[in-house]
């Protein structure tokens, strides 16, 4: 394989697994399915290599990128803990149109800073199709976040970009749904997407959704894309982070996206659901022998 010049290139191996669908029958999801693409589908971005069931990859960073010293002092901690990807709402989707939207343009440089000065690959959300170009830009990966899982205009632009694009379920998006949203992506050409399972809607009220693990070891089945998941706003509550976190590796998902804060109190967005420094440390080493114990890198 080999890498674009902006580092971003794609690896598939020889590891097999159970068939999404009947032998010989393409489920509708048919370049996302292991019926026509056994193999699990590597995604190398800068130096981390996301996928293949050998390395889990940490990502994480603040919800919204708020003022350069705060995404800076958290991207050192970040990198420091052992994460291997950064990060940060640029443009931020909000319930309320009254909430904090972001940075915007400037939130972008100083993910690029953050970038330049900890060698950290950066995560951020696009919303608008008229951002991809300047998030593209910018991004070593581009986010579709939960509320836009089936904007499938965003969707097929996203497909002609040359960067991953790691694509969020959505709160109601059913397993076959989800993956015919992939589908959009790949089918317009760009094979690099990482999928995240980030909790759905149900009954309960007790976490602010419901993350779903199961969906794990379903997706592995039935897809050879990576598959991470995102515990912070599954439960909405730090305090159950680091449990999911460990319940996600132990399933078989390829990494993990947390919220870190180094103030969460203070945080414009998703305070109660992001870990403190300390914490986000803790995390990183109650998974390094769970890691071990799995056969895994972390």
């Amino acid at each position: 394989m080999g890498l674009s010049s902006e580092g971003v290139g794609i690896l598939r191996d020889g590891a097999s697994g159970a068939k999404g669908g009947v032998e010989g029958v393409l489920p509708p999801y048919r370049l996302a399915s292991r019926v026509r693409h056994p193999e699990d589908t590597r995604i190398r971005v800068r130096d981390v290599e996301i996928g293949g069931g050998s390395r889990f990859v940490v990502f994480a960073g603040p919800c919204a990128v708020e003022t350069p010293d705060q995404l800076l002092a958290t991207a050192r901690i970040v990198k420091e803990a052992g994460g291997a990807v950064l990060r940060g709402g640029a443009y931020k989707p909000r319930t309320s149109p009254y909430s904090f939207q972001g940075l915007q343009d400037e939130g972008l440089k100083v993910l690029a800073e953050a970038r330049r000065l900890t060698g950290l690959p950066v995560v951020t959300e696009v919303m608008d199709p008229e951002d991809i170009e300047a998030v593209a830009s910018t991004a070593d990966i581009l986010q579709v976040g939960a509320r836009n899982v089936q904007n499938f205009s965003l969707l097929k632009k996203l497909g002609r970009v040359k960067r991953p694009i790691l694509l969020k379920r959505g709160m109601m998006t059913t397993i076959e749904e989800f993956l015919l949203a992939a589908e959009y992506i790949l089918s317009s050409g760009n094979p690099q997407v990482i999928l995240c399972e980030r909790g759905i809607r149900t009954f309960e009220t007790a976490t602010r959704n419901t993350l779903d693990l199961s969906a794990v070891p379903v997706l592995k089945e039935r897809t050879h894309l990576p598959v991470i998941v995102d515990p912070s706003h599954a439960v909405g509550n730090w305090r159950y982070v680091i449990p999911m976190a460990r319940g996600a590796m132990a399933v078989g998902a390829d990494g993990l996206m947390v919220e870190v804060h180094v103030c969460p109190q203070a945080a414009l967005c998703d305070g109660d659901q992001s870990l403190r420094p300390d914490r986000f440390r803790e995390l990183m080493e109650e998974l390094r022998p769970l890691a071990r114990l799995l056969g895994r890198e972390l």
